[in-house]
């Protein structure tokens, strides 16, 4: 049997093929699907920054680098696991600086802030969705110390709301001691003002009995 009649499987039967062509022919390879990315972003270089120090930001200056710094502390102070990273350029859809965020936070874990000029993507495996929103609103700005910073804010905000809660327990305990105070007054009020009149009344009548003087025949 030559060997183009060799017998070779096609979707569960054998059927006569040339094996010399099956050989040469291309294997598939299942890859992992790369999300789009911004075209001045390399994710590689990124992860390498970030994991370095929570900050990849190759094109902010001196300044704005540690001032940024600076927030990655800040957020860490309140338990926040932040990296930032900040591009130059805006990418063609606002969806892929979240893709970034995404790509970043399976290497390196936590909760990522990707800034660009105009737009905002974020990830975090410890903060909920909601907040992530809700800080990202405070994110448009163009300016990422402000953006990050408010982005921090409100995120510390939505995880420690003692502020509005303090406040709220502080005047329910003060209108409580109040009304202990008013109870207490309004009845001892009543006990105290029969008595003291009537005392008063005794001590008058007997100034008057032994106040009278004999007279004299």
């Amino acid at each position: 049997m030559s060997v183009s009649h060799l017998p070779v499987l096609s979707d569960g039967v054998l059927v006569p093929g040339d094996v010399a062509s099956l050989a040469a022919a291309p294997v598939a390879h299942l890859q992992p699907v790369r999300t789009d990315l911004p075209d001045d972003a390399d994710p590689d270089e990124i992860v390498a920054d970030v994991e370095r120090d929570g900050l990849s930001a190759p094109g902010s200056d001196a300044d704005e680098t540690e001032e940024l710094h600076e927030v990655v502390d800040l957020a860490a102070e309140h338990g926040i696991d932040l990296k930032i990273v900040v591009l130059g350029e805006n990418a063609d859809k606002d969806s892929e600086l979240r893709d970034l965020a995404t790509d970043v936070g399976a290497h390196e874990g936590g909760t990522v802030l990707v800034l660009s000029p105009n737009q905002v993507g974020t990830f975090s495996d410890s903060v909920s969705r909601v907040a992530l929103e809700a800080g990202q609103d405070h994110a448009y700005n163009g300016d990422p110390v402000v953006a990050s910073k408010g982005f921090v804010d409100e995120l510390v905000g939505h995880s420690n709301p003692w502020t509005p809660l303090t406040l709220v327990v502080l005047v329910v305990m003060v209108a409580a001691v109040v009304g202990v105070v008013v109870a207490k007054v309004r009845r001892a009020s009543p006990a105290d003002g029969p008595g003291r009149s009537g005392e008063t009344e005794e001590r008058a009548s007997a100034v008057g009995t032994g106040s009278e003087s004999p007279r004299i025949s």
